[in-house]
């Protein structure tokens, strides 16, 4: 494989690895090189998007690599995450919040795990609403993100506590994520807020 298919393969994986990135050696571990030439492939790669002026860019935060959109584009999307269009929840998003808000602090890997899909769309989601938040690493391979809910969560349901979610005692076994989902958001049914009928198909 020569270096720019190796750049495109970077490319994808960073795309693939979401906000936890990859660092330099696991790069170079899925390519089979040197974990100094992966690092420079990414350091290439990383001056081609700027120079092309791309809406993406890669940075590196903690010595793993990450794919990210422009500082300069925020604006624009926060008019998309303001449009009325966007206002609602998909189903994924719901079913990830309330595994945030029952589980926390959790990673995205035991979200996947418990809903059986990849999971990177309805964290960017959440995480881009405030309904969640980073809040640690986990003490695992990779550092991988801990999400927990946030203010703005508490806030947007009126609680005053997690106490005040739904009674979870039944989750201690199997997860059942459609009731656990639907318990969860039938409780604000009275409310003007959110709830689990403003599920629109996924983004």
């Amino acid at each position: 494989m020569d270096f720019g298919a190796m750049k495109s393969v970077i490319e994808g994986l960073l795309f693939v690895a979401g906000d936890e990135g990859l660092d330099a050696k696991e790069i170079g571990d899925v390519l089979e090189v040197d974990t100094h030439l992966a690092r420079d492939l990414v350091k290439e790669l990383q001056a081609e998007l700027k120079r092309k002026k791309r809406g993406l860019q890669i940075v590196e935060v903690a010595n793993a690599f990450r794919m990210t959109t422009v500082p300069a584009h925020a604006p624009y999307f926060e008019r998309l995450a303001a449009a009325p269009t966007r206002s609602s929840l998909s189903q994924a998003a719901l079913e990830t919040l309330a595994i945030v808000a029952y589980k926390q602090p959790i990673t995205r890997i035991e979200i996947e795990e418990i809903r059986g899909v990849k999971s990177d769309r309805a964290l960017q989601t959440l995480v881009a609403k405030e309904l969640i938040q980073e809040v640690g690493r986990a003490d695992a391979v990779g550092r991988p993100i801990l999400y927990g809910t946030s203010k703005q969560f508490m806030d947007y349901f009126g609680l005053r506590s997690m106490e005040d979610l739904p009674d979870s005692s039944a989750f201690e076994g199997a997860f059942d994520l459609e009731e656990e989902t639907k318990l969860l958001f039938d409780k604000f049914d009275d409310s003007e807020q959110i709830t689990i009928d403003d599920v629109e198909e996924e983004l």
